[in-house]
């Protein structure tokens, strides 16, 4: 399970539970939102997808507990690509 809510403007707390439960503070900035999705799904959303190709590669306990959303990118060149796939941006 994935719950996502909002802190503060662009910055997000996610919960993950899935065996251990953990939490990770992610910001969203509204350039990458617009980018990734163009603005067709909430910033929740997005994130939500986000953590759900994470998950597919590693487990929750590896994922960092602070990062903006484009980090991800880094350790796993497809993820823009996917995600814009998958929300037809």
């Amino acid at each position: 399970m994935i719950d996502v809510k909002p802190i503060t403007g662009d910055r997000y707390e996610v919960t993950v539970s899935q065996g251990q439960t953990t939490v990770h503070e992610v910001t969203v900035a509204a350039k990458v939102h617009q980018s990734l999705t163009r603005g067709k799904v909430s910033a929740e959303d997005l994130i939500k997808a986000s953590f759900e190709f994470l998950l597919e590669r590693e487990s929750n306990t590896s994922i960092l507990r602070r990062f903006d959303l484009p980090v991800i990118g880094r350790y796993f060149p497809e993820y823009e690509r996917t995600m814009r796939q998958k929300f037809g941006a």
